[in-house]
C-alpha cells in the first residue's frame, strides 16, 4: 500500500527543496563574482571577502580564527587563501605580543587599494545578479 506522506515529511521535503534553490542561487552568484572579480581585479570572491572583512575591522586587522568565522571558510582553506594574499602583498600576518599562539592578519596599503578598486565590481554584480536573493519568499 502507498500512503500519502505525513505532514512532517511534506514540511521536510519543502525545506529540502528551498535549501536546493538557495544553494543554486548561491553557486550561480559565486561563479559570476569569481569571473568578474578575477577578470577585472585578479581576485576570487573568497579573496575579496577576506579583504572586505579586514577593511571593515578595527585597525584593518583580525585574529585568524575570527576571520575564518567571518568568511565562512575552514581554518585550512583560510590559511591557503591568506598565503596567496600575503604572497601578493595584499595582507600580512602578525603575531600577538600577548599570546604568541595567536596569529593576526592585517590589510596592507596595497590590499586596501585593491579592495577599494574591486568593491564597485562586487557591488555591481550583487545588484545585477543577486538582487533576487534579497526578495522574501511569499
Amino acid at each position: 500500500m502507498c500512503y500519502p506522506p505525513s505532514m512532517s515529511a511534506r514540511t521536510d521535503d519543502a525545506l529540502a527543496a528551498e535549501w536546493h534553490r538557495l544553494m543554486g542561487r548561491y553557486q550561480r552568484l559565486m561563479c559570476v563574482l569569481d569571473r568578474e572579480l578575477g577578470a577585472e581585479h585578479g581576485l576570487s570572491a573568497s579573496e575579496f571577502e577576506v579583504l572586505q572583512q579586514l577593511e571593515q575591522a578595527e585597525e584593518c586587522s583580525l585574529r585568524m580564527s575570527v576571520l575564518a568565522d567571518g568568511v565562512h571558510l575552514s581554518q585550512s582553506a583560510l590559511s591557503r587563501l591568506v598565503t596567496r594574499l600575503e604572497r601578493d602583498g595584499l595582507i600580512e600576518r602578525k603575531s600577538c605580543s600577548q599570546d604568541r599562539r595567536s596569529l593576526f592578519v592585517a590589510l596592507t596599503d596595497a590590499g586596501r587599494t585593491r579592495y577599494a578598486d574591486a568593491r564597485p565590481t562586487q557591488r555591481r554584480v550583487l545588484r545585477e545578479e543577486g538582487s533576487d536573493c534579497l526578495e522574501q519568499p511569499a
